[in-house]
Order: structure tokens, then C-alpha cells, then sequence
């Protein structure tokens, strides 16, 4: 069984597009990245997955629980990360992990003491005294204490300086091990194609592309790099072409048959060829509005 599932979910703010048709799976004990930029519906979802909106129309399923009719026992079993959380002033940390664990009605002290020190966070300090960094592993304690068997995380990095990211990420991975899934949503690429298996990208409200991160990353294209001349202008697998005087740089799809022809037949001093990583491969998906390259 899957621990998420869509199929046609769609939001809508009166005219206003949240997200459109979406259709995903999310497998178990997976770390699934959901990639997008700012405003392209990711949130959407999320409140959606977690009962905090209805949805238009179409359906999800959580753990295998419907995310309307079954909202309570869904919250109760997942973990959630906001992209930005609020705290009532003058609490300290202390105060709202137990706050957060009382809601659950458990006793999470151990798993927030452990938590807490791997974070390098005070529990005896006020949250209104927190940089931005702190209140994130305020609210990170509080998604992880009572051990979720699902994690949905929104921007989760926002402020940790890159030791704490790191550590973070270890936190994360060991709790996959343990058969936690982990969502994380986020626009960073470089930490969902270092950290995640699968991923799936958003646009505009609609899933233009999901699967394994490496085939999103790679998407049999190569970027090649030359030092020299070749006619590959013409070439129908060459996109992003970028032109120097001393040779050019291109991202390459297709057969790589008339490439090595072209520039067999050219003055190609040196050559560098490799996979694209996922920022690449996401940027033209939103520039050029195509589902690939």
C-alpha cells in the first residue's frame, strides 16, 4: 500500500487555481521530494493531504485513510513540518514540545531531550528569543518527538545553516530506515536529488513529471561541453545552446549517433560530456514549458 495517494485532486480558491488534476503515489517508506517554485500549489496539496482544506474535487488517500472523512486518525499518525510556524509568545521550547505532545495525548520527553541536543537547541529558551534557525528545529522537535510513520514537511531547511541541514537530513534518513516515509516539499533542488529516491515536479498546479530522481535528473539528456567548432546548431537533440568564442556549451537528448558525427567532422580541441543535475532539467521545464528534455 502506498502511504499517499491522489487521483484527480483538485483545488480551487473561488477562481483562484490551487492545484489541478493532480494524481500521485507516494510508497511507503519512501523519501519522496515534491519540487516547485514559489506558488505553484505545493502548500495546496499539503493542506489538502492533511484535511486542513477540502478538496474541489477528486480524492486522496493518507496511510489508506480518505483525507476527509478520516482527518483525526490521519493527524494522529503523521508528522508536520509548516514552512513557516508561529509559537504564543513567552513560551519556551520546552513549554511548546510539550504543548505539541500533550495534543496526542503521549509522553515524548525522551524522543524531544535526544532531539533537542542532536539539533543543538535550548529547551529552556523563550521562542520569541529564537532566530529563525531555532524555531525551525522548534517546529522540526515537534513534527519528529512522537514518531510519525508518515512525515509531510513544507520547506524544511529554511534557516538551518548548513551543519544543522546536514544534520537534518541524517535525521531524516534514519527514520526511513526505520520505515518512515518522508515528503518533503521544497524548491531547493540540489537537497531533494541528493536526499530523495523519487521525486514528482509541479507547475502551475498540475504534476508535469514524476519518478525516480536520477531518470527526472538525467532524462536521457547529456551536457556537453566543447572547446572548438562543429556544426551541431542544426542538431535536433540540442537544447540550451550557449555560444563563446571558444567553443559552445548545450544540453543533448536523443540519438547521440549524429552528435558524434557532427562533431567528428568539426575542430573539437576538447570535449566534456555528463548528466545534467536536477536544476537544469527543472529550469527547463518551467522556461520552456516542455515535460522533459
Amino acid at each position: 500500500m502506498d502511504a499517499i495517494v491522489t487521483r484527480g485532486l483538485t483545488k480551487y480558491y473561488g477562481r483562484t487555481r490551487g492545484v489541478e488534476d493532480v494524481s500521485l503515489a507516494v510508497p511507503r517508506g519512501c523519501l519522496f521530494g515534491f519540487i516547485g517554485p514559489n506558488g505553484a500549489g505545493k502548500s495546496t496539496l499539503i493542506r489538502a493531504l492533511l484535511g486542513l482544506i477540502r478538496p474541489t474535487a477528486g480524492q486522496a488517500e493518507v496511510l489508506g485513510m480518505d483525507v476527509v472523512r478520516d482527518r483525526e486518525k490521519i493527524l494522529a499518525r503523521v508528522g508536520y513540518l509548516p514552512a513557516e510556524a508561529a509559537f504564543w509568545p513567552g513560551m519556551r521550547v520546552r513549554e511548546v514540545l510539550k504543548l505539541s505532545a500533550g495534543l496526542r495525548k503521549l509522553d515524548c520527553r525522551r524522543q524531544a531531550e535526544a532531539l533537542c541536543e542532536r539539533l543543538r537547541l535550548d529547551p529552556a529558551r523563550r521562542v520569541d528569543e529564537l532566530s529563525l534557525g531555532g524555531r525551525k528545529k522548534t517546529s522540526i522537535v515537534c513534527a519528529l518527538q512522537h514518531e510519525p510513520e508518515l512525515l509531510i514537511l513544507d520547506e524544511p531547511t529554511g534557516g538551518l545553516d548548513p551543519l544543522m541541514q546536514r544534520e537534518f537530513f541524517a535525521l531524516l534518513r534514519e527514520r526511513q530506515a526505520q520505515g518512515t516515509t518522508v515528503f518533503l516539499s521544497s524548491h531547493i533542488l540540489p537537497e531533494v536529488q541528493h536526499s530523495c529516491a523519487r521525486a514528482a515536479v509541479i507547475r502551475a498546479g498540475r504534476i508535469i513529471a514524476a519518478g525516480p530522481v536520477t531518470e527526472l535528473a538525467g532524462a536521457g539528456a547529456r551536457r556537453v561541453v566543447l572547446r572548438g567548432r562543429a556544426d551541431i546548431e542544426r542538431l535536433p537533440g540540442v537544447r540550451d545552446l550557449q555560444t563563446t568564442p571558444e567553443g559552445a556549451g548545450f544540453l543533448y537528448s536523443g540519438d547521440i549517433n549524429p552528435l558524434l558525427a557532427a562533431l567528428a567532422a568539426g575542430d573539437v580541441k576538447d570535449l566534456t560530456m555528463s548528466e545534467p543535475d536536477l536544476e537544469e532539467v527543472f529550469l527547463h521545464w518551467y522556461e520552456e514549458g516542455g515535460a522533459g528534455i
